[in-house]
């Protein structure tokens, strides 16, 4: 590991402790930020709930971190909407946001197409999929951006249970995208959870990022973010234990290749010859082929967009 990483992880790895939510709320009165949370959701109706609930109760109600809750649904065939309006989160459906430009299918693209409908200046997201949700997961990594100015961009970490296996989550993290950093940009090889879905950002970075529409969107966020501005800007949090629900080894087979594909545009920008990924399923007594494209599409830093410059001028 290179010792500026090693500094890093001193000077830049935290938990959730150290910063006590009353000196969080002293900051955010001192400077006047306001704070947003943002949960991109996909027919999540058992989760995403109890996740508004606890954001309103915890740090809305009892104590004024969060300024405001805000689902944007990416298209759910089940009650999803109504259970996170219900909870009290405002819904706000993706095509609805920005619909001259046609909406991609991706995670990527609803956490760009959110920067248009929040108003905080920092903007916090949170997976809609998570099972025994802490508000400390929104607390623990909004709070270095609250008090300390030169920290642009805070990941959670966590331990991530499979089943009852504890650490065996994060497959894609330890065989895609660990290794991927680690080759590549050494200097994010002290992030824990550097796919983690749990993660806040100043809307001064987010708005200079361009977004992967898919899977790829942390890992290609964090590259960015590191050469927009630097490893010291960027932290990590411990916020204790993320369970939530898993995808099968296929469905993180086409998640490893968005990753991949990502990381590939980074390092050189060149044309990708193929980009598909073929997998195999049994069918009766032999293997099926089934062919996936890669998400290839990425959508330019929101601050070039003409209706999120017209809103800040409004």
């Amino acid at each position: 590991m290179l010792e500026e990483v090693e500094r890093w992880l001193s000077t830049r790895s935290w938990s959730v402790t150290d910063r006590p939510l009353h000196k969080i709320l002293a900051a955010k009165r001192a400077t006047g930020q306001t704070v947003s949370v943002v949960l991109p959701a996909l027919n999540e109706q058992e989760t995403v709930g109890d996740i508004v609930a606890a954001v309103r109760r915890g740090l809305m109600r009892q104590v004024p971190l969060v300024d405001e809750v805000v689902v944007v649904d990416s298209g759910s065939t089940d009650r999803t909407s109504e259970v996170a309006a219900a909870a009290g989160a405002r819904v706000v459906h993706r095509d609805e946001i920005l619909p001259r430009i046609p909406a991609a299918p991706g995670k990527g693209e609803v956490l760009w197409r959110s920067l248009l409908v929040t108003s905080g200046d920092i903007v916090c997201f949170v997976d809609a999929d998570l099972r025994e949700f802490s508000p400390d997961f929104v607390s623990g990594i909004v709070g270095p951006l609250l008090t300390d100015p030169e920290v642009h961009l805070v990941k959670a970490m966590y331990d991530r249970p499979l089943g009852t296996a504890a650490g065996q989550g994060g497959r894609v993290t330890e065989l895609m995208a660990r290794p991927l950093l680690n080759m590549h940009w050494p200097q994010l090889a002290g992030f824990v959870q550097p796919l983690g879905g749990e993660y806040a950002a100043r809307r001064s970075l987010l708005e200079r990022l361009p977004f992967p529409v898919g899977y790829g969107v942390e890992l290609g966020m964090l590259v960015d973010a590191l050469h927009l501005v630097g490893l010291d800007a960027l932290a990590q949090v411990d916020v204790g234990v993320r369970r939530h629900r898993h995808q099968d080894g296929q469905a993180l087979g086409r998640m490893s290749a968005a990753i991949y594909r990502t990381a590939q545009l980074r390092l050189a920008r060149s044309h990708l010859v193929r980009p598909q990924l073929t997998q195999f399923e049994r069918v009766g007594n032999g293997f099926e082929p089934r062919t996936y494209s890669v998400d290839t599409e990425e959508r330019p830093p929101m601050a070039e967009i003409a209706e999120y410059a017209a809103r800040r001028v409004a």
